[in-house]
């Protein structure tokens, strides 16, 4: 679950984000939308806990974000938060194998070559597992990037421009793709998006709950 209380951020400069109470239960799909220079970005590092807020509260997964310093903050996104950036930012060098293994290493686990061909058949790219980013399509490349995400199993999934650049039917099945791996998982989505379409491709019954987000001023 996800549960925030008047969570804002300040930038230097004194630009401040005021953010709207949310309540999403574990399970549950939060859209964030608004547009470029909004706050989606800074909202989504609150909920990972890489920016502390300047005011108000925020809790993820059970997890107070103002409980955890840097040590614990790191081993705790390590195994709850799973994140695809709009860049994937995959390893040029590696196989497809490789850049979910090396996920595992980030987390100071055990390489655990079971887990990463289970996540890449559940996403239907078990068969890409010894190419490289640059061997893959668009959409290939997009599928192992939330492997990446998914593959410790965490309770959050965050999203950040999932459909940019896509056609309306490519839009469709990334957005499908994002709920069907967070209902399998049974984790919380947050999807991240200025993209209109994005609202009309999600299902409202699995606890759906929309926000604009708008940028203030002290």
């Amino acid at each position: 679950m996800i549960s925030t209380g008047q969570l804002a951020y300040q930038y230097s400069g004194g630009t401040v984000l005021r953010f709207d109470d949310v309540d999403v239960p574990q399970g549950g799909v939060l859209l964030l939308r608004g547009v470029s220079g909004s706050g989606k970005s800074t909202w989504l590092a609150l909920a990972a806990g890489l920016l502390a807020p300047t005011a108000g509260d925020i809790t993820v997964a059970g997890q107070s974000l103002k409980a955890l310093g840097q040590a614990g903050g790191d081993a705790w996104r390590a195994t709850t938060i799973g994140f695809l950036p709009q860049k994937l930012h995959l390893s040029s060098a590696l196989t497809v194998h490789a850049n979910l293994a090396l996920a595992q290493w980030a987390a100071g686990q055990a390489q655990d070559d079971r887990r990463i061909r289970e996540t890449l058949t559940a996403l239907g790219v078990h068969t890409l597992a010894q190419r490289k980013p640059s061997q893959l399509s668009g959409g290939q490349a997009q599928r192992v990037a939330l492997a990446r995400a998914v593959l410790l199993q965490p309770r959050v999934i965050l999203a950040d421009e999932p459909t940019a650049s896509l056609d309306d039917e490519a839009a469709q099945q990334a957005v499908a793709l994002l709920q069907a791996t967070a209902k399998h998982q049974g984790a919380t989505l947050v999807i991240a998006t200025h993209d209109a379409r994005v609202a009309a491709c999600l299902d409202a019954k699995i606890g759906f709950q929309p926000m604009s987000l708008l940028r203030s001023q002290l």
